[in-house]
């Protein structure tokens, strides 16, 4: 869900690990550090999309962008799209009752009401939260936004729902297996097991992306 690369070391991964082969060089950075957030550069940010709009939503995006395979509103429509979440039939204390179980390091999670002016739950009073990312270095955008869902699953069975094919240019996957890449997370979250016990299954596989994407690191401070 994030590679941690820049898009010149993402593209030498690729072409190597992928096997093209392509004549391709790549120019570094001048004064840019690993350990920088996009802030920290001082450059304007140039919005890669409408529901881009700050370095902010990019933090959060790993995580939130999972909300676009259900009918939960994923803040598209209001001035902090992935920022905000949330759905006319959610209760801000149940679902924070069921995230005491979840350690959520870097973030508050505040509780609200929005009115997407477009996309789900148009003109539709939304509870919710807005993300405040605390510390980025700490911050766990995928394990925050699981959290939630399966609380919802939990709380909501007979309101929530994912959204149906065609989801982008897949026209037979259900949307949320794509984004989330696997079938078997989301039937894990739907049978509520716990999801540090599933991040356990994922950590030799990440830390072998980690030993092989370091290969590829044009910047080390």
């Amino acid at each position: 869900m994030r590679h941690g690369l820049t898009f010149g070391e993402l593209a030498q991964f690729i072409n190597s690990e992928c096997h093209l082969g392509a004549d391709l060089e790549v120019v570094a950075m001048q004064g840019w550090k690993r350990s920088m957030l996009f802030r920290d550069t001082g450059l304007p940010w140039v919005f890669p999309s409408p529901n881009m709009p700050t370095p902010e939503t990019a933090l959060v995006y790993p995580g939130q962008v999972i909300w676009e395979g259900t009918n939960v509103s994923e803040g598209r429509g209001t001035t902090l799209p992935f920022e905000l979440v949330g759905a006319p039939y959610w209760e801000h204390g149940p679902i924070i009752e069921i995230l005491r179980a979840v350690p959520l390091p870097g973030c508050c999670l505040r509780p609200l009401l929005f009115e997407p002016t477009s996309g789900k739950w148009a003109g539709a009073c939304c509870t919710g939260f807005q993300i405040h990312v605390t510390d980025a270095g700490t911050f766990l955008p995928y394990r925050t936004t699981l959290a939630l869902l399966q609380a919802v699953l939990r709380l909501y069975p007979e309101m929530f729902r994912y959204k149906e094919p065609p989801y982008e240019y897949e026209y037979v996957r259900l949307p949320m297996d794509l984004i989330l890449g696997s079938t078997r997370v989301r039937m894990q979250l739907e049978e509520g097991i716990p999801l540090l016990d599933m991040e356990e299954e994922w950590k030799k596989e990440l830390s072998e992306f980690a030993e092989i994407r370091e290969r590829y690191f044009l910047y080390r401070s």
